[in-house]
């Protein structure tokens, strides 16, 4: 076993692509395309649940239980909730993230009519105009509004553009990747995720690399709002490892130079022994790693967990700056772990008792002890 040469052109010119595709949660639709003949491309194939997520499936030698990995598709955005007196339109967040990171952003507002350009601003955006009160007033979502690239001075001029309550706003992802391997972009959090599992499969593929067992591939629509995977795991899952962005702050301990695997989020602690699979294939194969903690956070493990899958989850992390901002990540954050990935997906099943939903006490794992201590390969 061995990692897999993840083609890094590949990676780069596919996360690209996917941060130039809007894709705010609820509205998904073309980069379900996107990855759906992405996926075509490669040779693997694939089924769409009727709002979109993606299960596809790299095939391996054992049919009858079977791992996954999981990647969101959407993004955080906002959507229209009011026609302003002003001409402008007052907006509410798409998922959780704070107002003062959806300043000065460049939008597109998807009408009725065909999709619009804007600018978001604080209501008092000019310091020539109201000077100190700019710094002054809130920062908050009712104090923020779209100015659209139209000449609309009244809320009747809005109306005859094609504007309306409940029309989806998408912020530019304006991406920039640096010659030192700095990736700098709204919405890496979850597309570089995407750009991993896709790299990952094609590597995969035309590499001929064997699988113990069947491994999915789920691609969520709906993780920003609290639900992704919980219509995309069904019974057969084992295991589940969910790639998303780690978090990176003074506070924490992830990095943008390496994998992250994180212990517990808000939803709670994620399986020990899964965890302690993927750390151990770190140590053993020199993949640069860190263990984390993530206090307000919360992945498509948990909605995975809601909805009744009884599966060992982990979540493996590539490091972000600046999360539902204006984000950061590194090149060596994406490719260690892609190089944990195709290292796990070589591996058999963490406990062959997981073959069966429900068994005997005979094969469960005991917990690590002086007298115990007990790895299964």
């Amino acid at each position: 076993m061995k990692p897999v040469a993840i083609e890094t052109d590949y990676l780069h010119e596919t996360l690209l692509a996917l941060l130039n595709i809007h894709s705010p949660t609820g509205m998904c639709d073309q980069i379900v395309h996107f990855v759906g003949s992405a996926l075509q491309e490669i040779g693997i194939e694939f089924n769409v649940t009727r709002r979109g997520a993606i299960r596809a499936n790299l095939k391996g030698s054992e049919k009858n239980w079977d791992r996954a990995l999981a990647v969101h598709l959407d993004t955080v955005g906002a959507m229209v909730c009011n026609l302003q007196a002003n001409g402008r339109l007052g907006v509410l967040p798409v998922g959780t993230w704070p107002a003062r990171l959806a300043e000065g952003a460049r939008v597109t507002i998807f009408t009725a009519t065909g999709p619009r350009r804007g600018t978001v601003l604080p209501r008092l955006a000019s310091g020539h105009v109201y000077a100190d009160q700019v710094n002054e007033q809130p920062a908050s979502w009712e104090n923020l509004e779209v100015r659209v690239d139209l000449p609309c001075e009244r809320e009747a001029d809005l109306t005859r553009a094609g504007f309306d309550v409940g029309d989806f706003v998408a912020f530019d992802a304006v991406p920039e990747f640096s010659s030192d391997g700095y990736i700098n972009a709204r919405h890496l959090d979850d597309k570089a995720g995407v750009a991993i599992v896709l790299a990952l499969a094609k590597a995969i593929t035309e590499s001929g690399t064997r699988l113990p067992l069947d491994c999915h591939l789920l691609f969520t629509i709906t993780e920003e709002v609290g639900s992704g995977a919980s219509a995309a795991v069904y019974k057969d899952v084992a295991e589940l490892v969910v790639i998303d962005h780690g978090p990176v702050a003074p506070e924490q301990n992830a990095s943008e130079l390496g994998l992250t695997i994180c212990m517990m989020d808000q939803a709670g602690p994620f399986d020990y022994h899964l965890n302690r699979k993927l750390i151990d294939l770190c140590r053993q194969y020199d993949i640069p790693h860190r263990k984390d903690v993530f206090r307000y956070y919360r992945s498509d493990s948990a909605s995975a967990i809601a909805a009744g899958n009884d599966t060992r989850t982990a979540l493996a992390c590539f490091g972000v700056d600046g999360s539902h901002g204006y984000e950061r990540t590194h090149i060596k954050a994406l490719t260690a772990v892609a190089d944990l990935m195709s290292l796990y997906v070589q591996s058999p099943l963490t406990f062959k008792r997981d073959r069966e939903g429900m068994a005997p006490l005979n094969g469960f794992p005991h917990q690590p002890s002086r007298d115990i201590i007990q790895i299964e390969t």
